[in-house]
This record gives structure tokens, C-alpha cells and sequence, in this order.
């Protein structure tokens, strides 16, 4: 009896956004992982001033500055199939609303300080994004903040309901700069710094072993 391996099990994208007052108004798992991930990382290095040593010029004010882009797809076709209530009345929006929510201030939050403003307090404090999570597999999982998103929108029901759209997401990643290290979004990123360190020794190591012996 001939036997086959099994398909090794992909692990699913995902956009996280954490928020008290609705834990689970965007979490959004990707329905196909996008087949390319642009990653531009930008060196946070210190300018050195006129006449200073030679050394300065090496020195970084902290770790680089990294963006993310990625287009995923979103399609209702097999939901459809399969008559699931949400899809059938409202195609795709469930799934968009949830990542444009990322960038949304909460409606509460709106209201509670046009309140206050009427009420006469002058320092009513800006509503924050949701501490918002990439999940890329075991090996990235880091906060990011949404910078923009860019929608295609492809077919439609016959209410105009979207069924089919490409979405393009623009992150920016924080770091332990961003959020203070004791935060939770400042250790989450420095264990995926401490991550990247371990993974670029074991690389090294493997190179090293590549390099002709000196003298051989």
C-alpha cells in the first residue's frame, strides 16, 4: 500500500486590532495569503555633526524604520455556495468594514468628547487606533500601524453588494522606540528583534562554514 505525505499545513495571515471598548471589530485573517510582501527598511542612524569622530558615523538612534505592503484578495464565491447568512446579505463588507476600522476612530469615544466640548472642557485627548498586530507566520508577528489601504472592488450582487475586491495595505511597523520597551507593543517587538538576531547568527554560522579555509 503506497502512502503520501501530507500536505504541509499553511498558516494564515492576519491583521490584528486590539481595541477595549470592541475586542473584536477588526480581526482579519487573510482568505488567500498575498503571493508577494514588499518590506522597505530604512537605517535610524544618528547625523554626525561637523568635526565629530570618526566612530559617531556608525552610531544608530535605534532600530530602522521598516514599511510593509501587501495586496490580499477577498472573495465570497464559496460563502455564497455555501448560502452563509452574512455573505448572502452583505457580500464582502463585513470583512472590508473590518479593516477600515483600523483606521476609524471609535464612534463612542466621537461623541463622548463633542460632549465634553459642549460641556466646556477645552482638553478633550484625541481618540487612539487600535494596537494593531501583523501575523505573518510564527516568525513575524509585530505591531504595526495601518498607513493607508487601497480598495478594488471587482464584482458585485445584484444589491451592489461587493463580492470580490483586492486590497492593498500599507503598514508601518513600531517599535520598542515607538511604544517605550515595557509596553506590550515594545516587548512584542523586541522579541521579534531578539528573533531576527538568533536566526541571523544561525545564518552566519552556516556561511562561515562555506568560506574557504585562509591559507587552503
Amino acid at each position: 500500500m503506497t502512502t503520501f505525505p501530507r500536505s504541509p499545513k499553511v498558516h494564515k495571515g492576519a491583521l490584528i486590532g486590539l481595541d477595549v471598548l470592541n475586542p473584536v471589530a477588526s480581526v482579519i485573517v487573510f482568505q488567500y495569503n498575498p503571493d508577494t510582501l514588499t518590506r522597505s527598511i530604512q537605517a535610524s542612524a544618528l547625523t554626525p555633526q561637523a568635526g565629530a569622530e570618526q566612530s559617531e558615523i556608525l552610531r544608530l538612534k535605534g532600530p530602522p524604520r521598516e514599511t510593509i505592503g501587501l495586496e490580499v484578495e477577498i472573495d465570497a464565491a464559496d460563502q455564497l455556495e455555501q448560502a452563509k447568512e452574512s455573505a448572502v446579505s452583505m457580500g464582502i463588507y463585513p470583512t472590508l468594514s473590518a479593516l477600515e476600522m483600523l483606521l476609524y476612530p471609535k464612534s463612542a469615544l466621537v461623541i463622548a468628547n463633542e460632549v465634553l466640548l459642549r460641556l466646556g472642557i477645552v482638553e478633550v485627548v484625541p481618540p487612539e487606533a487600535p494596537f494593531t498586530v501583523l501575523v505573518w507566520g510564527p516568525r513575524r508577528i509585530v505591531p504595526v500601524k495601518l498607513s493607508s489601504l487601497q480598495i478594488t472592488e471587482e464584482a458585485f450582487d445584484p444589491s451592489l453588494n461587493p463580492i470580490r475586491a483586492r486590497v492593498r495595505l500599507d503598514l508601518q511597523v513600531l517599535t520598542y522606540q515607538d511604544y517605550g520597551l515595557l509596553s506590550p507593543g515594545g516587548a512584542l517587538f523586541m522579541a521579534h528583534q531578539i528573533a531576527k538576531e538568533v536566526m541571523a547568527t544561525l545564518g552566519s554560522t552556516e556561511n562561515l562554514a562555506e568560506l574557504p579555509s585562509i591559507g587552503g
